[in-house]
């Protein structure tokens, strides 16, 4: 019989500050979802790896169940739930779904449709005795005003009406998202190619998963330091690997040019290249 979420919660201390997490220690997490969640896996700066470590930090440890599958979308994550998440025994999943139902088009799932399979995977896994967490989908192509994101709208909507009527936790990180884009400056900031996140996205995505499992802001600033510092990050496009703390450093100065970090850099590493043919 699957333990049962003790009613005062798990308390952990983050400097002066007592909080409530809705997690505890040794429980097994499953994170459902398409190559966003896919990539998340990957350490050291992935999402879904980045909260298992965060939580470590923290004196919690979780056992991962990684269930990303590349252009996944509602019907199909529906079915292979129960082989790849309920079958693992899991207390908690995260569940994000949504670009690629939107992002495929007419291979896409249509509004009406995600609703009943979206619906369908919660009520599976409460019956199961497993606490859910919905991520709000990301978006598609850094532009909100995009007409794939005015039509991902809709479908971000009714996850936050499902998480309500399911009483489920749920993580904006669509807001996340929008809120965090720099719109003087040209480039990705957050993804790879509009859609897969890079290391800044997968941060943004980790910290609002944490953020929803209920840290304080104490543990939050713990948790990222401990992200920020980790050794050989993030890959620059210039070959070398630093800490995603000096990235958001590069990330200052390209932005006070109007420019992305990949191109700034890669203007940096070319002038400098031609200052050593002179």
């Amino acid at each position: 019989m699957k333990k049962m979420l003790m009613t005062v919660g798990l308390f952990m201390m983050a400097g002066s500050l007592w909080a409530e997490l809705t997690v505890k220690n040794g429980q097994k997490i499953g994170f459902m979802g398409d190559s966003i969640t896919a990539g998340g896996a990957r350490g050291p700066t992935g999402y879904a790896w980045r909260v298992i470590d965060g939580f470590k930090k923290l004196g919690i440890n979780l056992t991962p169940v990684y269930a990303g599958k590349g252009g996944h979308k509602a019907n199909m994550m529906l079915g292979r739930l129960d082989n790849d998440v309920l079958s693992k025994n899991v207390d908690w999943m995260t569940l994000s779904c949504g670009v690629n139902d939107v992002w495929h088009g007419p291979r896409g799932v249509k509004l009406e449709d995600y609703k009943k399979y979206m619906t369908e995977i919660v009520d599976k896994c409460q019956a199961k005795g497993v606490h859910v967490m919905i991520l709000t989908a990301t978006m598609i192509g850094e532009d909100a005003e995009n007409d794939n994101n005015q039509k991902l709208a809709p479908y971000n909507e009714f996850l936050h009406e499902l998480a309500k009527e399911k009483k489920c936790l749920i993580a904006d990180l669509n807001a996340d998202m929008q809120a965090g884009i720099n719109k003087k400056v040209k480039g990705n900031q957050f993804t790879t190619d509009g859609v897969h996140m890079n290391a800044n996205g997968n941060l943004m995505m980790a910290s609002g998963v944490m953020r929803a499992f209920g840290l304080s802001d104490e543990q939050m600033a713990t948790v990222r330091n401990h992200w920020l510092d980790t050794p050989n990050a993030v890959n620059l496009n210039a070959g070398a690997k630093i800490t995603q703390r000096k990235y958001l450093a590069l990330q200052e100065k390209a932005h006070a040019d109007g420019k992305s970090v990949d191109v700034w850099v890669r203007e940096q590493v070319n002038g400098f290249v031609e200052e050593l043919l002179k």
